[in-house]
């Protein structure tokens, strides 16, 4: 199944130059770039990434009161009040400096860039993702500096959370079709 993705390299990416290094890890798996932009998001652009949905603010307040609870940190706020801190720490994070928002393609495009990306906290990435190899933030270190996790990258989690987010981030005119060349030959069918 062709889907599209929406991957942003964050401000510390853009700032450690890895930008070329982040898009030849999609591209060499087979992933077209079809929108790509160098932005400076601005607080609406922000807000509207990380829209203050109530069902959202919950999910990320039960993952973080998870991740806490395993290094041992008992909180007692309320899931979505964890949620909102988060995602205030988050919007001042996307919103610091120069983001490069991309459109990706390909065969179950969302799967594969979660999986060339890794895991949220760098720390317990593997080796060969994006935040393994670039990246040795943890939620411990972020916690102690009072800073949002700096995990070079965000990456769509579902085809409907991709949907919406590329509607945020690129307008249809800046999204393309074309062919590359390994295309044809990777996906013909030849039986």
């Amino acid at each position: 199944m062709i889907e599209r993705s929406l991957v942003l390299i964050k401000p510390d990416g853009v700032n450690r130059g890895l930008i070329g290094a982040i898009i030849k890890r999609f591209e060499k798996r087979g992933l077209k770039v079809v929108g790509l932009k160098l932005i400076r998001p601005n607080v609406d652009l922000v807000g509207r990434h990380y829209k203050p949905d109530p069902e959202w603010l919950k999910n990320v307040g039960i993952k973080s009161k998870k991740a806490y609870a395993e290094r041992g940190i008992k909180v007692k706020k309320k899931d979505i009040d964890i949620g909102e801190d988060i995602r205030s720490m988050l919007m001042e994070y996307i919103g610091s400096g120069p983001v490069v928002a991309m459109v990706l393609e390909g065969p179950h495009a969302v799967k594969a860039i979660r999986k060339i990306v890794g895991t949220t906290e760098p720390m317990g990435a593997p080796i060969g993702t994006i935040r393994g190899d670039f990246s040795v933030d943890s939620y411990m270190l972020s916690d102690s500096r009072k800073r949002p996790l700096k995990n070079l990258i965000h990456a769509s989690e579902s085809i409907k959370e991709a949907d919406d987010e590329i509607s945020v981030w690129f307008s249809p005119n800046e999204i393309y079709d074309y062919e590359r060349s390994d295309e044809a030959a990777a996906f013909k069918k030849t039986w």
